[in-house]
């Protein structure tokens, strides 16, 4: 099949209208025309991830994060980065990254955060007009556990060695939650003016977490690479296309590099 197949179904399920309107999404790098067979998803591009995609056969790479944030200023191929996008031409690899727009589309990366983090009665917590679509989720516990009991879950969850939890008691009791994924701090107050308890999100600003604590509020921040989750449910949903549409592809398989760039010590 061709990629621009893949790339059809991928954008009627997250329409690239619901993207930030700076945030690069869509082909990254390819002919869209080209044969495609066997499809890789990762969270974010790196070297490592195209060596890995190129050992194994992959022509497709569908990514969360887009590839190229700030435009190369040469093709200088002793830069590991610039050599990254040689190898992909090289191979006839295409990459493809749906970012925002599968943050906000119904069923997309919010969604699956909170489900992860067993929130119920999920609706967006910045709605777009359609009351469906928009970024992030609020919802509700089953049962109210107190902060340090949830920052103990999420950082299980999403396999972290620690969170930042900005509170000023970790015994206090919550059961409404609010997630964003990826860099959520600037938004932190629409999660309270929705009815949060608490705030699930990354990439937390030192001088904002101090408004947090100003404010009583609660955030629980357990570093953006919790958006992997992304890998394994997008292999699910391009498997369903597959058995949906009779796609002939080979497979359909996740990345198993770790991109978190962070080390914990």
């Amino acid at each position: 099949m061709q990629a621009a197949t893949l790339i059809a179904q991928i954008e009627q399920y997250a329409p690239k209208a619901l993207a930030w309107e700076r945030d690069p999404i869509g082909i990254q790098l390819g002919n869209p025309n080209q044969e495609i067979a066997r499809v890789m998803t990762t969270l974010d591009v790196r070297p490592e991830v195209v060596q890995e995609a190129i050992d194994l056969g992959v022509d497709f790479i569908f990514a969360h994060h887009p590839m190229i944030f700030k435009p190369t200023r040469n093709l200088d191929l002793s830069n590991p980065q610039n050599k990254m996008y040689a190898d992909l031409i090289k191979h006839d690899i295409v990459v493809y990254a749906a970012h925002t727009n599968l943050d906000a589309a119904t069923g997309g990366m919010n969604d699956w955060l909170a489900e992860a983090l067993k929130l119920s009665g999920v609706r967006p917590l910045v709605a777009n007009p359609d009351g469906k679509t928009g970024m992030g989720r609020i919802g509700e516990l089953e049962q109210p556990v107190t902060v340090r009991e949830y920052a103990d879950f999420v950082r299980d969850l999403f396999n972290v060695q620690a969170v930042r939890v900005i509170a000023n008691d970790l015994e206090r009791q919550i059961k409404t939650i609010a997630v964003l994924g990826g860099d959520g701090g600037s938004e932190y107050p629409l999660a309270m003016q929705a009815g949060a308890d608490a705030y699930v999100t990354a990439d937390f600003y030192y001088h904002r977490a101090h408004d947090v604590l100003a404010d009583d509020f609660v955030v629980i921040d357990p570093d953006h690479h919790m958006e992997a989750i992304a890998k394994e449910k997008l292999v699910t949903l391009v498997k369903q296309w597959q058995k949906d549409y009779n796609w002939n592809l080979i497979d359909v398989i996740a990345s198993k590099i770790n991109t978190d760039p962070y080390t914990y010590i």
